[in-house]
Protein backbone atom coordinates (compact mmCIF):
# COMPACT_ATOMS: atom_id res chain seq x y z
CA UNK A 1 0.00 0.00 0.00
CA UNK A 2 1.39 3.38 -1.02
CA UNK A 3 2.55 5.81 2.26
CA UNK A 4 -0.05 7.85 3.39
CA UNK A 5 0.70 11.92 2.65
CA UNK A 6 -2.16 14.29 4.27
CA UNK A 7 -1.26 16.91 2.24
CA UNK A 8 -3.01 20.09 2.77
CA UNK A 9 -6.47 18.33 2.05
CA UNK A 10 -9.55 19.84 3.44
CA UNK A 11 -11.99 17.05 2.51
CA UNK A 12 -11.17 13.36 2.37
CA UNK A 13 -12.95 11.19 -0.12
CA UNK A 14 -13.08 7.54 -1.05
CA UNK A 15 -14.00 6.11 -4.53
CA UNK A 16 -14.28 2.30 -5.19
CA UNK A 17 -13.86 0.20 -7.83
CA UNK A 18 -11.37 2.89 -8.94
CA UNK A 19 -8.98 1.52 -10.83
CA UNK A 20 -9.78 1.91 -13.80
CA UNK A 21 -12.59 3.69 -15.66
CA UNK A 22 -14.91 6.53 -14.42
CA UNK A 23 -13.61 5.82 -10.62
CA UNK A 24 -10.26 6.73 -12.04
CA UNK A 25 -11.29 9.51 -13.43
CA UNK A 26 -13.35 10.59 -10.49
CA UNK A 27 -10.08 10.42 -8.29
CA UNK A 28 -8.40 12.20 -10.89
CA UNK A 29 -10.70 15.15 -10.68
CA UNK A 30 -11.30 14.83 -6.72
CA UNK A 31 -7.67 15.13 -6.37
CA UNK A 32 -6.81 17.87 -8.87
CA UNK A 33 -9.70 19.83 -6.68
CA UNK A 34 -7.32 19.63 -3.57
CA UNK A 35 -9.46 16.40 -1.97
CA UNK A 36 -7.04 13.61 -0.45
CA UNK A 37 -8.28 10.50 -2.44
CA UNK A 38 -8.20 7.21 -1.17
CA UNK A 39 -8.70 5.12 -4.54
CA UNK A 40 -9.95 1.72 -3.65
CA UNK A 41 -9.69 -1.82 -5.77
CA UNK A 42 -10.06 -5.31 -5.08
CA UNK A 43 -7.06 -6.02 -6.82
CA UNK A 44 -3.84 -4.82 -5.43
CA UNK A 45 -1.06 -4.78 -8.37
CA UNK A 46 -3.79 -3.20 -10.11
CA UNK A 47 -5.13 -0.55 -7.53
CA UNK A 48 -1.16 0.54 -7.08
CA UNK A 49 -0.46 1.00 -10.82
CA UNK A 50 -3.44 3.27 -10.63
CA UNK A 51 -2.27 5.27 -7.84
CA UNK A 52 1.20 5.73 -10.07
CA UNK A 53 -0.48 6.65 -13.03
CA UNK A 54 -2.71 9.55 -11.11
CA UNK A 55 1.38 10.90 -9.89
CA UNK A 56 2.42 10.97 -12.99
CA UNK A 57 -0.66 13.83 -13.65
CA UNK A 58 1.20 15.55 -10.38
CA UNK A 59 -1.13 14.19 -7.87
CA UNK A 60 1.52 13.00 -5.54
CA UNK A 61 0.20 14.31 -2.00
CA UNK A 62 -3.91 13.87 -2.90
CA UNK A 63 -4.06 10.43 -3.56
CA UNK A 64 -3.36 7.19 -1.60
CA UNK A 65 -4.44 3.32 -2.27
CA UNK A 66 -6.27 1.14 -0.06
CA UNK A 67 -7.51 -2.24 -1.19
CA UNK A 68 -10.94 -3.12 -0.53
CA UNK A 69 -13.76 -5.33 -1.61
CA UNK A 70 -17.34 -3.66 -1.34
CA UNK A 71 -19.05 -7.62 -0.75
CA UNK A 72 -16.08 -8.36 2.27
CA UNK A 73 -17.39 -7.45 5.40
CA UNK A 74 -13.61 -7.48 6.65
CA UNK A 75 -12.67 -5.46 4.23
CA UNK A 76 -15.58 -2.91 5.03
CA UNK A 77 -14.50 -3.16 8.58
CA UNK A 78 -10.75 -2.25 7.18
CA UNK A 79 -11.04 0.42 5.11
CA UNK A 80 -13.35 2.06 7.98
CA UNK A 81 -10.64 1.68 10.72
CA UNK A 82 -8.18 2.97 7.70
CA UNK A 83 -9.93 5.90 7.28
CA UNK A 84 -10.21 6.48 11.26
CA UNK A 85 -6.53 6.28 12.29
CA UNK A 86 -5.04 8.00 9.47
CA UNK A 87 -7.65 11.03 8.72
CA UNK A 88 -9.96 10.86 11.04
CA UNK A 89 -12.91 11.13 8.80
CA UNK A 90 -14.38 10.60 6.01
CA UNK A 91 -16.35 13.78 3.98
CA UNK A 92 -16.93 12.22 0.39
CA UNK A 93 -18.19 8.30 -0.35
CA UNK A 94 -18.56 7.40 -4.37
CA UNK A 95 -19.94 3.71 -4.67
CA UNK A 96 -18.75 3.15 -7.84
CA UNK A 97 -17.76 -0.39 -8.07
CA UNK A 98 -19.79 -2.51 -9.66
CA UNK A 99 -19.75 -5.55 -12.32
CA UNK A 100 -22.07 -6.57 -14.96
CA UNK A 101 -22.56 -10.74 -13.24
CA UNK A 102 -23.08 -11.93 -16.55
CA UNK A 103 -20.83 -14.39 -18.20
CA UNK A 104 -20.72 -14.24 -21.99
CA UNK A 105 -18.24 -13.75 -25.02
CA UNK A 106 -17.37 -10.15 -26.05
CA UNK A 107 -19.49 -11.13 -29.48
CA UNK A 108 -22.24 -12.08 -27.78
CA UNK A 109 -22.58 -8.53 -25.29
CA UNK A 110 -21.86 -6.49 -28.34
CA UNK A 111 -24.56 -7.74 -30.51
CA UNK A 112 -26.59 -7.94 -27.96
CA UNK A 113 -29.39 -4.92 -28.48
CA UNK A 114 -31.62 -5.29 -25.13
CA UNK A 115 -31.84 -2.07 -23.52
CA UNK A 116 -29.42 -2.36 -19.81
CA UNK A 117 -30.24 0.54 -18.23
CA UNK A 118 -33.30 0.32 -16.44
CA UNK A 119 -35.46 -2.30 -14.20
CA UNK A 120 -38.59 -3.75 -15.64
CA UNK A 121 -39.77 -5.82 -13.21
CA UNK A 122 -43.38 -4.21 -12.63
CA UNK A 123 -43.43 -5.58 -9.01
CA UNK A 124 -40.03 -5.09 -8.07
CA UNK A 125 -40.05 -1.56 -9.58
CA UNK A 126 -43.24 -0.78 -7.90
CA UNK A 127 -41.49 -1.21 -4.79
CA UNK A 128 -38.48 0.38 -5.52
CA UNK A 129 -40.11 3.40 -6.54
CA UNK A 130 -42.43 4.27 -4.08
CA UNK A 131 -40.16 6.66 -2.24
CA UNK A 132 -43.07 7.00 0.55
CA UNK A 133 -43.01 3.30 1.82
CA UNK A 134 -39.92 2.25 1.05
CA UNK A 135 -37.85 0.41 3.49
CA UNK A 136 -34.88 -1.14 3.77
CA UNK A 137 -36.49 -4.60 4.85
CA UNK A 138 -38.43 -4.06 1.07
CA UNK A 139 -35.59 -3.76 -0.71
CA UNK A 140 -34.19 -6.93 1.11
CA UNK A 141 -37.08 -8.72 -0.16
CA UNK A 142 -36.86 -7.32 -3.67
CA UNK A 143 -33.29 -8.84 -3.74
CA UNK A 144 -34.10 -12.18 -1.55
CA UNK A 145 -36.87 -12.83 -4.40
CA UNK A 146 -34.72 -12.24 -7.16
CA UNK A 147 -31.93 -14.42 -5.50
CA UNK A 148 -34.43 -17.10 -5.05
CA UNK A 149 -35.41 -17.20 -8.74
CA UNK A 150 -31.75 -17.12 -9.89
CA UNK A 151 -31.24 -20.41 -7.55
CA UNK A 152 -34.24 -21.85 -9.10
CA UNK A 153 -32.84 -20.71 -12.76
CA UNK A 154 -36.51 -18.77 -12.96
CA UNK A 155 -34.97 -15.69 -14.18
CA UNK A 156 -36.17 -14.65 -17.37
CA UNK A 157 -39.28 -16.60 -16.87
CA UNK A 158 -40.47 -15.06 -13.37
CA UNK A 159 -40.02 -11.49 -15.80
CA UNK A 160 -36.91 -10.12 -14.38
CA UNK A 161 -34.67 -8.64 -17.37
CA UNK A 162 -32.55 -11.17 -19.57
CA UNK A 163 -29.94 -9.23 -19.51
CA UNK A 164 -27.05 -8.31 -16.91
CA UNK A 165 -30.11 -8.40 -14.95
CA UNK A 166 -28.23 -8.91 -11.61
CA UNK A 167 -26.23 -5.57 -12.41
CA UNK A 168 -29.29 -3.72 -13.57
CA UNK A 169 -31.22 -5.28 -10.36
CA UNK A 170 -27.78 -4.15 -7.73
CA UNK A 171 -27.93 -0.72 -9.28
CA UNK A 172 -31.95 -0.22 -8.83
CA UNK A 173 -31.61 -1.05 -5.27
CA UNK A 174 -28.86 0.93 -4.50
CA UNK A 175 -30.75 4.03 -5.96
CA UNK A 176 -33.50 2.55 -3.74
CA UNK A 177 -31.48 2.35 -0.75
CA UNK A 178 -29.80 5.69 -0.82
CA UNK A 179 -33.33 7.22 -0.39
CA UNK A 180 -33.83 5.64 2.98
CA UNK A 181 -30.24 6.29 3.97
CA UNK A 182 -31.25 10.17 2.52
CA UNK A 183 -34.43 10.20 4.88
CA UNK A 184 -32.49 8.46 8.02
CA UNK A 185 -29.33 10.49 7.65
CA UNK A 186 -30.70 14.02 6.78
CA UNK A 187 -27.53 15.81 8.30
CA UNK A 188 -25.68 13.88 5.26
CA UNK A 189 -26.17 14.54 1.70
CA UNK A 190 -27.12 10.91 0.15
CA UNK A 191 -27.62 11.61 -3.70
CA UNK A 192 -27.48 8.79 -6.71
CA UNK A 193 -26.18 10.26 -10.48
CA UNK A 194 -26.22 8.16 -13.83
CA UNK A 195 -23.28 9.71 -15.46
CA UNK A 196 -24.84 8.78 -19.26
CA UNK A 197 -23.76 6.52 -21.31
CA UNK A 198 -19.73 6.43 -21.07
CA UNK A 199 -17.27 4.53 -22.80
CA UNK A 200 -16.32 1.81 -20.65
CA UNK A 201 -14.95 -1.40 -20.52
CA UNK A 202 -18.50 -2.90 -19.04
CA UNK A 203 -19.98 -1.86 -22.60
CA UNK A 204 -16.90 -2.19 -24.53
CA UNK A 205 -16.41 1.33 -24.88
CA UNK A 206 -19.82 1.61 -27.15
CA UNK A 207 -20.78 4.53 -25.25
CA UNK A 208 -21.30 8.56 -26.94
CA UNK A 209 -19.84 10.52 -24.26
CA UNK A 210 -16.05 10.30 -22.50
CA UNK A 211 -15.04 9.04 -19.04
CA UNK A 212 -14.05 12.57 -18.55
CA UNK A 213 -17.36 13.86 -19.15
CA UNK A 214 -18.67 10.67 -17.49
CA UNK A 215 -17.16 11.59 -14.25
CA UNK A 216 -18.14 15.23 -14.53
CA UNK A 217 -21.52 14.85 -13.14
CA UNK A 218 -20.23 12.62 -9.89
CA UNK A 219 -17.62 15.18 -8.98
CA UNK A 220 -19.85 17.92 -8.97
CA UNK A 221 -22.20 16.61 -6.72
CA UNK A 222 -19.73 15.27 -4.53
CA UNK A 223 -18.11 18.89 -4.46
CA UNK A 224 -21.49 20.58 -4.04
CA UNK A 225 -22.41 22.97 -0.92
CA UNK A 226 -23.18 21.11 1.98
CA UNK A 227 -26.53 22.50 2.24
CA UNK A 228 -27.28 21.35 -1.13
CA UNK A 229 -30.33 18.81 -1.70
CA UNK A 230 -30.00 14.93 -0.43
CA UNK A 231 -32.22 12.03 -1.82
CA UNK A 232 -32.23 12.86 -5.30
CA UNK A 233 -31.76 11.10 -8.51
CA UNK A 234 -29.58 12.84 -11.04
CA UNK A 235 -29.52 12.11 -14.77
CA UNK A 236 -25.24 13.43 -15.43
CA UNK A 237 -26.48 17.63 -14.06
CA UNK A 238 -30.06 17.11 -14.00
CA UNK A 239 -32.24 16.02 -11.35
CA UNK A 240 -34.74 13.00 -12.63
CA UNK A 241 -37.08 10.29 -11.63
CA UNK A 242 -35.79 7.02 -9.39
CA UNK A 243 -37.59 4.93 -12.17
Amino acid sequence: MAEVTKGRATKYAVVTGANKGIGFEICRQLASHGVMVILTARNEKRGLEAVEKLKGFGLDENVVFKQHDVVDPSSIASLAEFMKTQFGRLDILVNNAGIAGVNADADALKAKQESSGNLKHEWAKGILSDSENLTEEKIEEVIGQYLKDFKEDSVQAKGWPSFMSAYILSKAAMNAYSRVMAKKHPSVQINCVCPGFVKTDINFNRGILSIEEGAESPVRLALQPDDSPSGLFFDRKEVSSFE
